[in-house]
């Protein structure tokens, strides 16, 4: 995807603050430098993990914790990391949960796997003592009714490390909901009641903003398109898919042009993710522009922008949420059931995540796309062999956010050659049983396949997002 780079995603923003009891400095005069020495190297390595670290600083009573939750309440943090270096009492953290707005993480690294314990004084000892503020913590942020998260290891733990790390790229993901624009245009694919959304419900479960687009939001730009930026664009096209002969040129050209349409509406609307759907009649322009979308929308999808077909609001959300992770993420429901190979086969006409392809996508012409008005180009190729996750977000009767999700493997196996992305999922079980599991949850009709096994990233986005997490695992 040379040729087509990805967007820049806003930064994730981690606010650190370190602190201990400051009766202890006068009497261990070596206790308080070699806890700002571990303190240094946690705001290190938090600087390593792709975020903009605001490093309060050191704290050691109640009124510098103020001050601290003072500053990063004005930074505006996506994740707030508090730092037990030895024991701290309460009041000095919980000032900086209530007042920042942002979900904090406490960890707990001692500096090394063990003690030296036939040679330890006291003040040794206390370096070592991060973990004895942990449950004072947790039961002052319950009575303040503060969600409490932590991790505990020691300083260079790898273990330790992976769990704050995802604990940062969740927040990441809460971010980037919090200020995301997301747009909707066109209408309601007819009769399908699962895919409605109320639009409100996304800023209150989720944050940001549902722009609504009306089809000549994209049809005014389309008509701004030179014939010099169609031909860049199905140069960009070549270089990207392989082309079947079934390709039609006029419809090619077509498809370039809308693309450049689509980039133009999603940097005027500032766009993060945009879900569309418009049948229109007799090949009139709402029609051809509807027809036309795929090339473009998976063009977006690839440089992390997502756009789902069929009016998909919560599945264009779920697949912004997986491509943060890392895995993609590309426009899926279901297709048949393989019971003589134990498969799940899933995948989409339209719009294909292509970065997680396992081979050069493909465009192939199509004279009809099925259950839909028009015809052109269409993607077609599978996911990535290996570990996958399937995610969808479910909307309950209550108005409450979910997160489905069960994780599986794309194995190889025929596939249908009918211009739809296509994968062959073994979720280990019969796929009749997983199929009625994932059904009962709640999920709706589509939902993101994404590359990699991300329950454990995606139970912690739930966690910061206080929205249900819904694992579906048929054993």
């Amino acid at each position: 995807m040379s040729t087509y780079p990805r967007i820049t995603p806003r930064r994730t923003k981690v606010g650190l603050v370190a602190g201990g009891l400051g009766a202890y400095w006068p009497q261990f005069p070596d206790l308080l430098p070699q806890l700002r020495r571990s303190s240094a190297r946690v705001a290190e390595r938090m600087r390593a993990l792709d975020c903009e670290v605001v490093d309060a600083g050191f704290v050691s009573d109640a009124q510098e914790g103020a001050a601290a939750a003072e500053r990063l309440r004005e930074a505006g943090c996506d994740l707030i990391v508090g730092f037990l270096t030895t024991y701290m009492t309460a009041t000095m953290l919980v000032p900086v949960a209530q007042r920042s707005g942002a979900p904090v993480l406490l960890i707990n690294l001692q500096p090394t796997e063990s003690m030296e314990h036939a040679t330890f004084d006291t003040g040794q000892w206390l370096a070592y003592c991060g973990a004895c503020p942990l449950p004072e913590m947790a039961n002052a942020f319950m009575r303040c009714g503060i969600p409490f998260r932590s991790v505990s290891g020691y300083l260079e733990d790898e273990r330790a490390w992976e769990k704050i790390s995802r604990w940062v790229r969740a927040a990441g993901v809460r971010g980037a909901l919090r200020h995301g624009r997301h747009g909707l245009m066109g209408h309601l694919y007819p009769g399908m009641l699962d895919v409605a959304t109320d639009l409100t419900l996304v800023s209150a479960n989720l944050g940001g903003h549902v722009e609504v687009l009306e089809f000549d939001d994209l049809r005014v730009r389309v008509e701004q398109v030179t014939n010099a930026e169609a031909v860049e664009r199905t140069k960009v096209a070549r270089d990207v898919f392989e082309l079947a002969d079934s390709v039609n040129e006029d419809d090619l050209s077509w498809a370039a042009r809308v693309s450049v349409g689509l980039d133009r509406l999603v940097a005027d609307f500032e766009l993060d993710s945009l879900a569309y759907y418009h049948r229109g009649l007799d090949g009139e322009i709402h029609e051809r522009l509807g027809a036309g979308m795929i090339l473009g929308a998976s063009l977006l999808t690839a440089r992390g922008v997502p756009a789902a077909g069929e009016y998909e609001l919560r599945t264009s959300l779920a697949m912004l949420i997986m491509d943060r992770l890392g895995g993609g993420g590309s426009f899926t429901e279901l297709q048949a059931l393989d019971f003589a190979r134990g498969h799940v086969e899933m995948g989409h006409d339209g719009p294909a995540h292509l970065e997680i392809s396992s081979r050069r996508p493909l465009l192939r012409g199509l004279g009809v796309y099925h259950g839909k008005r028009g015809w052109g180009v269409s993607v077609e190729f599978d996911v990535t062999r290996g570990p996958v996750t399937a995610f969808g977000l479910r909307q309950a009767r209550d108005g409450r956010f979910g997160f489905v999700v069960s994780e599986g493997e794309v194995v190889p196996g025929p596939l249908l050659q009918i211009g739809n992305t296509t994968s062959r999922v073994d979720f280990g079980c019969d796929p009749g049983e997983w199929t009625d599991a994932w059904s009962a949850s709640g999920i709706s009709h589509h939902w993101a396949l994404g590359t990699g096994h991300r329950a454990a990233e995606l139970r912690a986005v739930a966690d910061l997002i206080d929205v249900d997490f819904v694992p579906v695992q048929p054993s």
